[in-house]
């Protein structure tokens, strides 16, 4: 790598920094944490959405959870030395402030490193800023050509290249650290951004140099994945690539890196274990609560490839429990797969682009034509909730060709709702239900879709109308719900259920609608009520309805398998046993095929690898685990916010869709409609 190319990886970095610190301040700016200081530090503001605030919320909790730990230890004892933190790749952060206004600096002091353009912009603004002097004291601001740029009686700040470890380790000694009293390392995001060979470097200087410390760091993992795929494209975009991630992609190999380096103890955990071990529920529901939030899917990936360590050295520090034993995070990793299905893109064709969306529903208009309505996605170039509606349609050569339509109406147009049902009434009316327009505002009403082919019968040309229907003093004001088909004394009925509303984050109740009087009736259901879900699969089975998974109360995703079964004065709830269990998840697709329920996709957080296809014997109970082989599909491909068609005859399944928005590395949509092989599941034996 020559200088300039060096120069132009280095800028990028540090511009995370400042990308990093806008985010922090809005965090604390929308209540999310304690921080009065980071404004000042910061030029600038920015609103960022509530899916970033959580993920850097997470992030400050983590690190703080460690900070904590390690100053109460090493503070406590009345003759102990004075503790230190060492903060490498300190940035705008205002932890040193946050520590001086709790009162853990009494007997401890923090040293910050960082680039010298980075360090001096940081002391200068400090110098500048009175309430920030006020708790520095007396202070010193270094000379240019000094590698320290700001001094205080327990404050230091200096601008050093990490990679250039000899002067750090001068500059260090040189402003007074004591490599042998405790010491915190503490790398936020830092070390990823070092080739491999230099990380490995520094980790294991610092466990030479340091004989009684703990070093911390937080990181991004997996990135084999489709979320860690697009990850890593997003920091290569921004000539900030993460190095050594695929020598180290999991927690477990970044423990064996810092044991290897000479750490003589070490513990990591993603983020989703973190928050729900380390963090009191009344403080997850409080911070749940502080916005509107309607990407569960996006949060808990990014708390999927995310980790907090940390390594200790030392007979003293070695003791100190970051993550002390609590209630163990309850990891359910599926069996070994019983196969493979492989995967295919459906069409080449030009126009099959336009199914680039999420949050979308699609149904099965005729057996040569597929529906998708809605969601969130590409249109005329820009990402938007989506008006136009997408015809999939299969023609004589049987190939399946896409197409965009628009729906016309005097009284209604299309309404940009997204996490709605599709129920198909016949070969040309389509029920839509509930969805929502914002996480605040639901799509009110119930519309239906009537179609009309063209006089040459070609599927292009198809003329969808857009009316008002359902019941007029009722509305349905919940979306992530399910509509499925029952039948009750040879009557048809939508069995609607669950869900999420403005009101409740999670529904329990549900309703069925007599679809030929389209007016809500009560039919009796016995049996206990499962628990409260949204995101959930329901589809028809034996007269009845199947529901799987889901995300429960408390942003939970649930396992369980529930049947609504038909009985002579109504219906009744049964749960399903299934061996060995199935790992909880959500944001899936499900359907039933030669007596078997499958499980396609989703989102689960109870284990590191990625979800495939379930299979479950609906007769036996019994359960299998089939991968889904992306060697002909574009990559990534991200099996959440999809939709699924199953195509029986063809032993197929179509998967259309699917997506989000990925955290701070943009929005993701799969590119094009796939088809998986389920012809092997004909012969699997259970």
């Amino acid at each position: 790598m020559g200088p300039r190319s060096r120069e132009s990886r280095t800028g990028a970095v540090q511009s995370t920094n400042d990308s990093s610190a806008l985010s922090k301040s809005s965090l604390a700016a929308r209540g999310y944490v304690q921080d009065a200081f980071t404004a000042f530090l910061v030029p600038g503001t920015a609103r960022r959405a509530p899916l970033i605030h959580r993920g850097y919320y997470v992030r400050a909790r983590a690190v703080g959870h460690c900070v904590r730990a390690f100053l109460e230890r090493t503070c406590a004892p009345p003759d102990a030395p004075r503790a230190q933190i060492l903060s490498l790749g300190a940035g705008s952060d205002s932890l040193y402030f946050r520590l001086k206004t709790a009162g853990y600096l009494a007997r401890a002091a923090v040293w910050e490193v960082d680039y010298p353009d980075v360090a001096r912009c940081k002391a200068n603004r400090i110098s500048e800023t009175p309430e920030l002097c006020a708790l520095t004291g007396s202070f010193q601001v270094g000379d240019p050509a000094s590698a320290l740029c700001f001094e205080s009686l327990d404050y230091r700040i200096l601008g050093l290249d990490l990679r250039q470890l000899e002067r750090l380790d001068q500059a260090l000694a040189t402003a007074g650290l004591d490599t042998a009293s405790p010491t915190l390392l503490l790398a936020e995001a830092v070390l990823t951004y070092l080739e491999p060979d230099r990380a490995a470097a520094l980790i294991a200087w610092a466990s030479q140099r340091f004989p009684n410390a703990v070093f911390v760091i937080y990181e991004q993992m997996k990135p084999q994945d489709a979320f860690g795929q697009f990850m890593l494209h997003h920091f290569q975009q921004l000539n900030s690539p993460l190095h050594g991630l695929d020598h180290f992609p999991d927690v477990e190999a970044q423990r064996r890196r810092f044991l290897q380096a000479g750490w003589t103890a070490c513990s990591a955990m993603d983020m989703n274990e973190f928050y729900r071990r380390f963090l009191p529920a009344e403080e997850r529901r409080r911070m749940e609560n502080l916005e509107p939030f309607d990407e569960f899917e996006e949060w808990h990936l990014k708390c999927a490839h995310y980790f907090i360590l940390a390594a200790s050295t030392g007979d003293t520090l070695s003791q100190t429990l970051m993550f002390p034993p609590s209630e163990p995070f309850p990891w359910v990793d599926p069996v070994s797969p019983s196969g493979v299905l492989p995967a295919s893109v459906v069409t080449s064709d030009t126009q099959g682009s336009n199914l680039k969306r999420y949050g979308h529903a699609s149904v099965l208009l005729c057996p040569d034509i597929i529906l998708s309505a809605g969601g969130f996605g590409e249109q005329e170039g820009r990402h938007c909730r989506v008006s136009k509606l997408h015809l999939l349609s299969k023609h004589c050569d049987f190939e399946w060709k896409g197409s965009q339509i628009c729906s016309h109406g005097t009284e209604v147009q299309w309404d940009g709702r997204l996490y709605h049902t599709m129920t198909r009434l016949s070969d040309t009316q389509i029920l839509v239900l509930g969805g929502r327009l914002s996480p605040v505002s639901p799509a009110l009403g119930f519309l239906q879709l009537h179609f009309c082919k063209g006089e040459d019968n070609s599927p292009e040309n198809l003329k969808v109308t857009l009316t008002k229907a359902g019941p007029k003093d009722s509305t349905l004001s919940c979306w992530r719900h399910s509509a499925t088909e029952v039948s009750y004394q040879n009557q048809k009925y939508l069995f609607v259920y669950g869900g999420r509303s403005v009101l409740e984050p999670v529904l329990s109740d549900w309703h069925f609608l007599q679809v030929e009087t389209m007016a809500w009736v009560k039919i009796p259901v016995e049996g206990e009520a499962p628990e409260a879900r949204h995101s959930h699969s329901a589809c028809c089975w034996q007269g009845g309805v199947l529901i799987a998974g889901g995300l429960g109360a408390s942003e939970e995703p649930l396992n369980s398998v529930l049947f609504l079964r038909p009985i002579s004065c109504g219906f009744l709830w049964e749960s399903i046993d299934i061996q060995p269990p199935i790992t909880p998840r959500y944001s899936h697709t499900a359907h039933v095929l030669n007596g078997k329920l499958l499980l396609v996709g989703g989102v689960w957080i109870h284990s590191s690898s990625v979800p495939g296809v379930t299979v479950i014997n609906l007769t036996t109970g019994l359960s299998s685990e089939y991968q889904i082989d992306t060697t002909y599909v574009p990559w990534p491909l991200m099996l959440h916010n999809h939709t699924s068609i199953l195509l029986p005859e063809e032993q197929q399944l179509l998967l259309l869709g699917g997506g989000g928005n990925c955290f701070s590395f943009g929005t993701y949509f799969n590119p094009h409609p796939v088809t998986l092989d389920l012809s092997s599941l004909k012969v699997s034996t259970k």
